[in-house]
């Protein structure tokens, strides 16, 4: 790779699997150091306090736990169905959101729900705006860290932290392109007492069916939506959940009067899956540890290769009428340049006939370069979009 303002470390094409040898419980390492990159051990605790559940394994990770589910969905529905939305019927989140959770908040609203969806713009007040919003009826507040339209960072969720905290209510954060692609330390956020919620599927390369959320310490929801597995504890001490509530020796094993949930991070646990991909994460995770793709590394190569595709955008002198580029400070953006177009599926599929594969959302046109691609590879991608523009009329 040519990359003159980055240094080498790491630059290599990510192997796809070398072996299949570990557990999912190599996947607690890998969220410890994108969720706690470069904070020190609190109250004396070394790293590792924190359950990760991991696509219905519970691992352990710093201050809270974590979930791992195969599908992004999953997540927010269980995080939903532990919120008291009959005493409290209000949410509050952005309209910037992902599908996955725009959707289930357009139909929770259908249901009667309260939804108020804050505008993005202006993106440097968001947080305060989502903040102001919450309320005492307000059950939880939804809001990601990083809008997955345009890449543009969400800074100071901190603020949103405290309002959440302030009214009782909960907080949901969307990091899932923040992971791996830029340094997201929870504690120096201040979203210790935070839910959060992502997945490997883009820029931690670990492929389908490992997203997670992280559970606050201190949780103990009840979800509506729930599986057996949050059962497991009460299992391994004897204990049949199906006589919970009940009494004498001919009780009812129907009915429980109330469903027994596991400790922590089981509480949101779900049931039998098939674990296969988690061995290939694993394996993903220790490549980045042996090659030094640290959170701090990765954002220091993708700054470099979207500036570089910036730069040589601006340089094409395009017409803004058919392709412009928002203006955004390199600090401000995400890890891929999104490019504004009327006609942005014409040139994805312009781009393509050149072997140049990018994607869209709306009129967004957006290139998300890998950390192992070479500044020429990038050069000869704005080429190809300078011809891709130009072959429109």
């Amino acid at each position: 790779a040519d990359h003159a303002e980055v240094p080498q470390q790491g630059i290599q094409t990510m192997a796809v699997l070398r072996h299949v040898g570990r557990s999912a419980g190599g996947l607690e390492d890998g969220l410890r150091q994108l969720l706690h990159a470069g904070e020190e051990p609190v109250s004396g605790k070394g790293i590792g306090d924190e359950d990760f559940i991991i696509d219905l394994v519970v691992l352990d990770v710093v201050h809270g736990s974590t979930q791992q589910g195969c599908l992004t969905r999953d997540h927010p529905i269980r995080f939903l169905s532990a919120m008291p939305l009959g005493e409290r019927p209000r949410l509050v989140t952005s309209d910037g959101e992902f599908h996955s959770v725009r959707r289930q908040l357009a139909r929770l609203a259908e249901e009667g729900i309260e939804v108020v969806r804050v505008p993005v713009d202006p993106i440097d007040s968001l947080s305060e705006r989502v903040a102001s919003r919450i309320d005492d009826r307000t059950a939880a507040a939804i809001i990601s860290s990083v809008l997955y339209q345009d890449a543009r960072i969400v800074g100071n969720l901190g603020v949103v932290q405290r309002a959440a905290d302030a009214r009782g209510a909960a907080l949901l954060v969307d990091a899932y392109h923040a992971l791996a692609a830029i340094p997201f330390p929870l504690a120096t956020l201040g979203l210790g007492g935070a839910f959060v919620t992502g997945g490997g599927y883009k820029y931690c390369q670990l492929g389908e069916g490992n997203c997670f959320l992280r559970i606050p310490p201190g949780a103990e929801h009840r979800p509506v939506v729930t599986g057996w597995f949050a059962e497991f504890g009460t299992l391994e001490t004897g204990e049949d959940p199906s006589l919970a509530g009940s009494e004498g020796p001919g009780a009812s094993r129907v009915a429980p009067a109330r469903v027994v949930y596991g400790s922590g991070p089981a509480r949101f646990a779900g049931s039998t899956y098939d674990p296969t991909s988690h061995y290939r994460a694993a394996e993903v995770f220790d490549f980045f540890g042996e090659r030094g793709l640290t959170p701090e590394f990765l954002r220091e190569v993708s700054m470099h290769q979207v500036g570089r595709l910036s730069a040589g955008f601006d340089a094409l002198d395009l017409d803004p009428r058919v392709i412009s580029r928002p203006p955004l400070p390199p600090g401000g953006r995400g890890a891929f340049l999104a490019l504004r177009c009327p006609r942005a599926e014409e040139i994805r599929t312009a781009l393509r006939e050149r072997d140049v594969l990018c994607d869209r959302r709306d009129d967004l046109l957006r290139l998300g370069p890998a950390p192992y691609l070479s500044d020429r590879q990038l050069d000869d991608t704005v080429a190809a979009l300078g011809e891709a523009v130009r072959s429109l009329g």
